[in-house]
């Protein structure tokens, strides 16, 4: 904790953070100026919990979105996402809440895994939330034209919704939406835990464009994130419970995958394994959760983490190495 550095009050950020190590920290704690700290180490983030990273690249900074595990009691309890922005992966900026799971007025709430794009200016915030009168998940699309926001419901209504993908009967297989933008123009969602859903989008980013169909892969768990690089496509999620993450390469977005093997191991503390992947000045990056804040840190008290991602010649991923130290500044 000694790392942050703060345009807030000494006395501010020592309550913010007892607040957030004893279960106390509200949802908008810190939520009223911007402030800045730098990641001297892995976790990267030390004065609250955050889980399930999504990271966008747009105009010389990163933009890291994440869930804020609240830790206020076993379980996942989750009401907000946060933003940060990095000009160098190093030094950070947490701005205020951009979003809530409320923000969605048929959302119960719950403000699970989520993914933002961006596309012709706008912004595009796609979130796993609890549906308010449809049993089980749902993912719905909150527009802004900024990267931090604020946003708000694109819709009016959910864009997935748990009684649209029936071949598994439990309420949560609608969750960890990753959208993905072809460089012909055409988007993509994929989502899913047990099985792996994607279809097209429309591109007003707020409407599917034709059938929900469904891609097989070994141990598939949840947490897809696609990238391509060099003309190759690469599917990473999470394998297995507790979670490793795994990885599939195809020559085509549609497929067909062919499994690659273990991309990140067990992530420490952890039941779960959460990643985003980027480029960013040159380097790869592999963002993802762990539990590593201690003596609080757990499966619903995680911390995002940042590493390398190294390929081979072949194209093939190295296995991510999980550090203490982190990254060091993008240059």
């Amino acid at each position: 904790m000694k790392n942050i550095v703060t345009t807030l009050g000494k006395a501010t950020v020592a309550a913010a953070l007892m607040g957030c190590f004893t279960g106390a920290a509200s949802a908008s704690t810190l939520a009223g100026s911007d402030t800045t700290f730098k990641a001297t180490s892995n976790p990267i983030i030390t004065h609250k919990y955050t889980a399930d990273p999504a990271a966008l690249v747009y105009k010389d900074k990163v933009y890291l979105y994440a869930g804020f595990d609240e830790a206020q009691r076993e379980g996942y309890f989750m009401n907000d996402w946060l933003v940060f922005s990095s000009p160098d992966m190093v030094t950070w900026t947490e701005h205020k809440v951009p979003l809530r799971a409320k923000d969605f007025n048929w959302a119960k709430g719950e403000a699970w895994a989520s993914h933002v794009v961006e596309r012709d200016g706008k912004f595009y915030w796609f979130s796993t939330v609890e549906h308010a009168t449809i049993p089980g998940k749902a993912i719905g699309v909150a527009v802004s034209d900024n990267p931090i926001g604020p946003f708000k419901d694109a819709r009016g209504s959910a864009l997935i919704t748990n009684d649209m993908t029936t071949d598994i009967k439990i309420g949560w297989d609608d969750i960890d939406p990753a959208v993905f933008i072809d460089d012909n123009g055409q988007a993509y969602i994929f989502w899913g835990n047990t099985t792996l859903h994607y279809a097209k989008l429309k591109k007003n980013m707020t409407e599917l464009d034709g059938p929900i169909k469904t891609i097989k892969l070994p141990h598939f768990t949840e947490a897809p994130w696609v990238h391509k690089k060099n003309g190759l496509y690469y599917l990473s999620y999470a394998y297995q419970f507790p979670e490793k993450t795994a990885y599939a390469t195809s020559k085509s977005i549609e497929g067909p995958w062919e499994y690659k093997g273990i991309l990140n191991e067990l992530a420490g503390n952890s039941n779960t394994n959460h990643q985003a992947i980027i480029d960013f000045k040159g380097k790869s990056y592999f963002i993802y959760h762990n539990g590593g804040i201690q003596p609080g840190g757990g499966s619903f008290r995680r911390s995002v983490c940042i590493d390398y991602l190294n390929y081979n010649k072949d194209g093939s991923l190295k296995r991510v190495v999980m550090t203490s130290e982190g990254v060091k500044p993008a240059k």
